[in-house]
């Protein structure tokens, strides 16, 4: 094995790098897969083998890779003005230009908005903003946030709080006081028995209405959700859920902040996820491909009325002392700004309408297969998840083993996804092809056979 080997970039990668996601023991036996190269929507590691990148890098690299647009965009403002920032009244015309773009596409009606670095630190502002907001309203007691069981956020402190996934908290003393978790809107895995989506739908609101009032609606302040769930799972919403969901926070006078972090820019077919599943937010945050992931940068936008209230309480204070010292760098937003320009010219979300049936369809195929538990999308992003019995809904125990074996059987058929869990997660580059599409959906179906044989091998089906 590669990490064997003494001073090759394997071992030097056991020696010093401490990887994230990444179970740390495991990896000193096995080392890393070294990705060196990027072309379009491939990936090649360091023997030079190429790989279909089915994820997008992390559900990010909308415009594949070597998008020479973005390349020059990043070296004109490098050698124009390499950084700057916007502390203090100052700003990179960059940033102005981004700005009004943004505010230009985003959905529901939004008037400002501020920048990060991540989808977590764009989370823990939005936090941040709302606990200020209320503070500014002289509602000091309306600070508790609202999130979901598998929904993701993020992983600083308050945004892995409002995570609601069981190892991101584990050991971590997560989640910190404030935070509240309701029900996951997963209809396959959650309804009961004869129970119709819009029942289903109806419960989880009748849910969460009972939560506000045990709580106490003067003590909570948001909702924070994704329009569709990713690393809980590619968790479609359920028929009627939104408008639900969002009738009993307004109800209750509670914020609703959409988390586009993963949806925003194409990926469900419309340009953001709330256009998709006609969500009305208070505040929104976006951040991978923003960028196309080539350079870090975060957005969070929010409604003028929030805005204003947050802006007479600066002017009390004097200051709002809040920011990064890379918040809206100008790299960053000038190539944001560039990507953006791409996503209009290409017309990016309908073009995720147009190949949405090759990997939907493609991967429905295989929904009788007798490891399939549900096949689920939207747009370009999608997941299948693997259960040890389809007629009970027996998950595999340990989670994780099946899926995990899956996901390695992809890689040797050139493919690279992810699995969460017993969940294969699907999300590939906006701009992939139609017959890579179908490459991937071919591959996945090599690995299931696979996987199907060990798995019978093993004894881990149910008997």
């Amino acid at each position: 094995m590669q990490h064997d080997r003494p001073n090759s970039p394997a071992a030097r990668d056991v020696a010093y790098h401490f990887h994230p996601y990444t179970d740390a023991r495991a990896h000193e036996e096995q080392g890393p897969l070294i990705i060196t190269k990027g072309a379009g929507c491939t990936v090649t590691d360091d023997s030079g083998k190429q790989y279909i990148e089915g994820m997008a890098g992390l559900w990010c690299t909308a415009l594949g890779y070597g998008q020479e647009r973005l390349i020059q965009a990043a070296e004109r403002q490098l050698r124009e003005l390499a950084y700057y920032h916007s502390f203090a009244h100052k700003v990179p015309p960059s940033v102005i230009e981004l700005s009004e773009t943004l505010l230009g596409i985003a959905p529901g009606k939004m008037g400002k908005v501020a920048y990060a670095n991540s989808g977590s630190e764009a989370n823990d502002t939005a936090v941040k903003f709302v606990w200020y907001y209320n503070n500014a309203l002289g509602r000091r007691e309306k600070k508790k946030i609202i999130s979901r069981k598998r929904g993701y956020h993020g992983i600083t402190i308050a945004s892995g709080s409002l995570t609601g996934i069981p190892k991101n908290h584990l050991d971590f003393d997560l989640p910190i006081e404030g935070v509240r978790h309701t029900g996951c809107p997963h209809y396959h895995a959650e309804a009961h028995a004869g129970e119709s989506e819009e029942a289903f739908s109806q419960r989880l609101a009748d849910e969460l209405d009972q939560l506000i009032q045990d709580e106490g609606p003067e003590t909570v302040a948001a909702m924070i959700a994704e329009p569709v769930m990713g690393a809980g799972g590619v968790v479609i919403p359920p028929a009627g859920y939104w408008k639900k969901v969002q009738a009993v926070l307004k109800k209750h006078d509670v914020l609703l902040i959409a988390d586009e972090v993963i949806c925003g820019f194409g990926r469900t077919g419309q340009m953001f996820g709330c256009q998709t599943f006609g969500i009305e937010p208070d505040m929104v945050t976006c951040a991978k491909a923003l960028s196309s992931a080539y350079v870090p940068i975060s957005a969070i936008m929010m409604r003028d009325e929030i805005y204003q209230a947050i802006a007479d309480n600066t002017h009390k204070i004097g200051t709002f002392a809040h920011g990064f010292t890379y918040s809206g760098h100008p790299v960053a937003a000038a190539v944001a700004l560039e990507t953006l320009k791409i996503y209009e010219e290409m017309d990016i979300a309908a073009r995720a309408r147009d190949l949405s049936p090759h990997l939907q369809d493609g991967l429905r195929a295989y929904a009788d297969h007798p490891l399939v538990g549900e096949v689920r999308g939207v747009g370009l992003i999608a997941g299948v998840e693997l259960l040890a019995d389809k007629a009970t809904r027996t998950p595999f125990d340990p989670v994780g083993k099946v899926g995990g074996y899956l996901d390695a059987r992809c890689r040797d058929h050139g493919v690279i996804l992810r699995n969460m869990g017993d969940t294969l997660a699907f999300c590939p580059p906006l701009v992939i092809e139609p017959k890579q599409i179908d490459e991937i959906v071919a591959a996945f179906g090599r690995a299931l056979e696979e996987t199907w044989d060990w798995v019978q091998r093993e004894g881990l089906a149910a008997a």
